[in-house]
């Protein structure tokens, strides 16, 4: 018989942001999860506890909203297939203020012509803003697919802008 895990505690925080609360979790050694106001649940595993992942997650959301963080460094715990790690590996290639297109980030993973796998991998990121899914746009230039939604995706691209 196998040996039963424990169910792994998750540490929970919500970060006030101007799109609304973002959800941040961690297992207290990487973060492993970054969710926009209306997507993602807490489990019931979850607990509110801010430990030192997300206290620093925290801080850096909170200086990338205010216009004064480009890159994040944080430790990241993020479940996925290969192929999914390698998209996010990808996308935290796209400088700040910068998009590409889903066909040109398949061309980038190895596979020019898996940009429906890279979209799908894409909609998977566990931790949207740190791995920035919102810089991948049509190739036609529109904005496609996000999980937070278009209007948050324009808002993030808009925010990145130079002032």
């Amino acid at each position: 018989m196998p040996a039963l895990l424990e169910p792994q505690t998750t540490r929970l925080m919500f970060v006030p942001s101007p799109l609304g609360d973002v959800r941040i979790t961690s297992d207290g050694v990487a973060l492993t999860s970054l969710y926009l106001p209306g997507h993602g649940r807490t489990e019931a595993t979850d607990i509110e506890d801010a430990d030192d992942v997300l206290q620093e997650t925290a801080r850096q959301l909170t200086a990338y909203f205010a216009g004064k963080l480009r890159e994040f460094d944080l430790p990241l715990s993020l479940a996925g297939t290969p192929f999914q790690q390698k998209v996010w590996e990808e996308l935290t290639r796209i400088p700040f203020g910068e998009t590409i297109s889903y066909a040109e980030l398949a061309r980038r993973v190895g596979n020019s012509n898996a940009f429906r796998a890279v979209g799908l991998a894409n909609g998977r990121n566990p931790v949207s803003i740190i791995v920035p899914c919102h810089r991948v746009i049509g190739s036609n230039g529109k904005l496609t697919g996000y999980g937070g939604g278009l209007p948050t995706k324009e808002w993030l691209l808009k925010h990145e802008q130079p002032k």
